[in-house]
């Protein structure tokens, strides 16, 4: 049996060959996309990785699948989209489509809009079978919601019913700062080409998942899965091929374990 809590040094289709069928609860990964990040030089098959995934996915387990296109000859690839339906085609369901915002994007100059948004693409086998959602306030918390209806003579009635909520389940939009002590505070990460936000990982952490499940990241990088699954008590694993950056990852997994051990 595989070890848990622990991140390889290797080829996520190693470690994952190591894993039985419906072993893992959730997948939360940004997979290289595009020649948009070198990573090192490494490349990944993709439907190799794909079929795995579904593979070792339990029933009702969620993959959160994290790209973006490139811009090419005057045109985005759409690469995105193409992994979404192979996704589909293998079995799992495209559960949402989500949209990663952030909130203080690098300026960017030509004839397009500044680049703002990456794909959430949120694959289930099956029905999700957990789903936490995320909490937000309601701008309107504490007034008297009206409601208005039109006869068939076009006139209108209002009329007052409930009370706004304090808080609403959060769309699937979510927005986040990035940089320096925003995507994280822990300075080390950096050296990684592209990090996650640690609370976007968190808030799918928390959302798709429950205490003591197993959470898998394929593509580790700088190691937030495995963080934000250790705050959370979550069980991990991760796969990632560049000795450099398990350096990374062992150290912020050092860091975080020490820091709790305080608590």
């Amino acid at each position: 049996m595989i070890e848990i809590n622990k991140n390889y040094n290797e080829s996520n289709l190693d470690t994952m060959a190591k894993m039985p069928d419906c072993f893992v609860d959730l997948t939360i990964t940004s997979p290289p996309y595009d020649g948009l990040r070198t990573y090192n030089g490494y490349s990944f098959p993709f439907e190799d990785i794909a079929k795995e995934l579904y593979r070792i996915t339990k029933q009702g387990g969620v993959v959160v699948w994290i790209v973006n296109d490139s811009t090419k000859n005057g045109s985005e690839s759409l690469t995105s989209f193409r992994q979404a339906i192979y996704f589909k085609e293998i079995g799992f369901n495209v559960h949402d489509t989500m949209i990663y915002a952030k909130n203080n994007p690098i300026p960017t100059g030509g004839d397009r809009y500044g680049q703002q948004l990456e794909y959430m693409f949120v694959f289930s086998k099956g029905k999700p079978k957990t789903f936490n959602p995320i909490q937000e306030k309601c701008i309107k918390s504490g007034q008297n919601k009206t409601i208005s209806t039109r006869g068939i003579d076009g006139s209108r009635e209002d009329y007052k019913k409930n009370i706004v909520k304090n808080t609403k389940k959060k769309n699937n939009i979510w927005f986040y700062n990035i940089g320096n002590y925003c995507t994280t505070k822990d300075s080390i990460a950096f050296k990684h080409p592209a990090i996650f936000p640690e609370k976007l990982v968190e808030d799918h952490i928390i959302s798709w998942s429950n205490e003591n499940d197993l959470v898998y990241d394929p593509f580790m990088g700088s190691g937030t899965t495995a963080k934000m699954s250790i705050i959370n008590n979550r069980n991990w694993i991760g796969s990632e091929i560049s000795s450099e950056y398990c350096n990374i990852i062992n150290e912020r997994i050092k860091n975080i374990q020490k820091e709790l051990s305080f608590k």
